[in-house]
């Protein structure tokens, strides 16, 4: 996995001139739970390694990157990116979509922005079903997006899914596509975001944890265990193989 190298406010910049442009262009926000998958599927490290920009948003991801190859990079995250690109998009007239999530949140998420942003163009909101898509039916969201005049799409599959769905669809839609994992239930109150000092001490995994125990139990446990295998592993190479 290869991190994207620049401050939080020039991505930002980067982002809104290629949404402006009406480019064809996809985010991933990485943490260990990607890093951990990207080891694990070949096919998914290629969606990941593929995309225009592939941002630090797990502290323990920039811990290892100072670690491995002393260097200290600003973390990016979905959490922080999504209101900041909305508050953007508003002041700059620029149509947003987003896919993904569930009816009610995007509901809500339709509401918040009504009420924060007035003038931001919600260009389109889109719940898919759960199962795989059809061809026909991936295609008709597809042209949905492109009619809209979307310059950038958030997208709320979590995490590989919409990675994957990024890789292989950015290339027919003229806008800026954004993995924000679960970004929008925090973003309308329906979640809580954990502590600053939580955020710097790489504990917002715990944070997330606590709110949704059943749901993350497994994938945390599992997660965490083989970052920290294949991170002891890298640096094992990196210092005995340099």
């Amino acid at each position: 996995m290869f991190l994207t190298l620049q401050s939080y406010d020039a991505f930002i910049r980067d982002v809104l001139q290629v949404a402006q442009l009406r480019r064809s262009a996809y985010v991933c926000c990485a943490n260990a739970h990607m890093a951990v998958e990207a080891v694990r599927d070949p096919a998914f490290a290629r969606s990941v390694n593929s995309a225009t920009w592939v941002t630090g948003d797990g502290v323990p991801l920039l811990w290892a990157l100072r670690a491995l190859y002393k260097v200290r990079q600003e973390r990016i995250t979905g959490l922080d990116v999504l209101p900041t690109l909305l508050y953007e998009a508003a002041r700059m007239g620029l149509p947003v979509f987003f896919y993904g999530s569930t009816p009610s949140i995007l509901k809500r998420c339709s509401a918040f922005c009504a009420e924060h942003h007035p003038t931001l163009q919600v260009a389109g909101l889109i719940s898919p079903p759960f199962q795989p898509l059809t061809s026909g039916e991936e295609a008709h969201i597809v042209d949905a997006i492109v009619s809209s005049g979307a310059g950038l799409v958030f997208v709320a599959l979590g995490c590989p899914k919409q990675e994957k769905w990024m890789a292989s669809v950015s290339g027919r839609i003229p806008a800026v596509l954004l993995g924000i994992g679960g970004a929008l239930p925090v973003l309308v109150g329906e979640q809580r975001r954990a502590p600053n000092w939580m955020q710097r001490a790489g504990l917002e995994w715990l944070f997330r944890f606590v709110q949704e125990p059943r749901r993350l139990f497994g994938r945390y446990v599992t997660t965490n265990f083989w970052f920290i295998c294949h991170f002891f592993r890298q640096l094992y190479s990196h210092y005995m193989h340099p």
